[in-house]
């Protein structure tokens, strides 16, 4: 089996457009979570978020490729474009046969939806642009970046909810690993921040109205972001013998199903996937010194997940460092591990731990160590980032610092 490095990492979301900004606003806590602005936002009663307000294509795309381009495709193209950049990785060839796209995406191209069914259904037009369809499909977004980078491997979308990009890229690096692909673009990328897409959540009745607490004894809820990540997995050999700089290296990954309930969060489940990743990654329990957490700051999912933790790593589960950064970004439902995974990266490379903001009040059934408000520097070798979906869905990626 093949060692996988991450070699690229492009992004854009609530706390920045790129990875640098992104990374600087994680160190010093900062709330990408705003006031929404879009058609229609009055009629909801959820009117925060994590959207990206300064997004423009003026100087992004041409007016042939916007007609194209769903919002969702747009994030994933722009964050494709940094991390294959910082990559330094050219796509002829063999190595262009040998790699290939694998992106994660809950809702596709949504936006696109809401707004030709509000054309058809509200304003009673009986026609729509011919490019409605290869504009909302789900894989729009990997097959552009395959086109724009002339990815000839394996190409897919992955749709599993909240946990899409870990499992695109728990994918793609189960294909560089068995050597199937050289290289993988991976991770995800999600816009659901409409009118459509906030009131379909409201109906489930987990959204806060005022911020997003996870392991706060007070929280309330879970908040929308929108957003992309994406990374370039390679090869370590290939990687090493061209010189190029490896930001961290993957070296496991676990995925399970509840098969228990739609909505409801399974311990036995998330625990099986944090126990799986580990056992991938051939760790001990008491190598891992941080988790990125699911932490979407429903009372559900926050104290399931602490219980999981502590049931997988024991008596070493207090000595690890637990956060949501959900609480800054939002959450971008298909393309939130992906976001999630810099902060991984953040800690094994910069010895960084980004924090679990609008932190007030502990919660017994949360009593981990979960960084509360305020980075913290500390030295950490290996990392997991979970992600537990609806439908019981679980992956989990472990993340060891690069050596």
């Amino acid at each position: 089996m093949k060692r996988v490095v991450i070699t690229g990492a492009g992004t854009v979301n609530a706390l920045g457009l790129d990875v640098p900004s992104t990374l600087a606003a994680m160190k010093e806590g900062q709330s990408g979570i705003s006031q929404l602005n879009f058609r229609d936002v009055d009629r909801l009663s959820i009117k925060i978020g994590g959207q990206i307000h300064d997004w423009s294509t003026d100087n992004r795309f041409n007016r042939q490729q916007i007609a194209l381009y769903d919002r969702f495709t747009q994030f994933a193209l722009t964050a494709a474009k940094e991390a294959i950049t910082q990559s330094g990785l050219e796509f002829h060839g063999e190595l262009a046969a040998k790699s290939g796209v694998i992106l994660g995406t809950s809702g596709g191209g949504l936006t696109t939806q809401d707004d030709n069914y509000r054309m058809v259904y509200e304003e009673g037009k009986n026609r729509v642009h011919p490019f409605v369809v290869p504009k909302l499909m789900n894989n729009a977004s990997c097959s552009h970046v395959s086109m724009e980078y002339n990815l000839k491997g394996p190409c897919f979308t992955v749709a599993t909810a909240c946990a899409s990009s870990n499992h695109a890229m728990g994918q793609a690096f189960n294909m560089v690993r068995c050597g199937m692909a050289t290289a993988m673009v991976t991770g995800g990328s999600e816009s659901m921040l409409c009118f459509g897409g906030v009131k379909a959540w409201e109906g489930l009745r987990v959204m806060s109205k005022d911020a997003c607490r996870p392991f706060s004894l007070n929280r309330n809820g879970m908040v929308q972001g929108e957003g992309a990540a994406v990374f370039v997995f390679e090869e370590y050999e290939h990687a090493k013998a061209r010189g190029a700089e490896i930001l961290c290296e993957v070296i496991g990954f676990a995925m399970t199903s509840d098969a228990a309930d739609i909505v409801m969060p399974s311990k036995q489940g998330a625990a099986r996937a944090i126990s799986g990743a580990i056992a991938d990654a051939k760790l001990n329990t008491d190598q891992v010194g941080y988790i990125n957490a699911h932490g979407t700051g429903t009372a559900a999912n926050d104290k399931t997940e602490c219980a999981a933790v502590s049931d997988v790593l024991g008596h070493h589960a207090d000595n690890v460092m637990i956060s949501s950064t959900k609480s800054m970004h939002g959450h971008l439902i298909g393309g939130t591990g992906a976001v999630e995974l810099l902060a991984c990266i953040l800690a094994l490379k910069d010895g960084v731990i980004a924090p679990t903001i609008n932190y007030e009040e502990p919660d017994p059934e949360c009593a981990l160590d979960v960084v509360p408000n305020e980075a913290r520097d500390a030295k950490v070798d290996v990392a997991l980032s979970n992600a537990f979906a609806f439908g019981g869905l679980n992956a989990v990626i472990a993340l060891r610092k690069a050596s």
